[in-house]
């Protein structure tokens, strides 16, 4: 789902021409990315924090 909306920024950014929507799709990637590694981690060890 992050990822759909990673690319909707970036196409935003491309139409409009604006750095905001390519800063905006870039926090999106790392916070998905983040997320992901959390819920592998969880999935693997069942807590996130050890």
């Amino acid at each position: 789902l992050y990822i759909v909306a990673m690319l909707m920024m970036l196409v935003l950014g491309i139409r409009y021409a604006s750095d905001t929507y390519f800063e905006a799709a870039l926090l999106i990637a790392l916070f998905g990315f983040v997320g992901s590694f959390a819920l592998a981690k969880f999935l693997l060890r069942g807590e996130v924090i050890e």
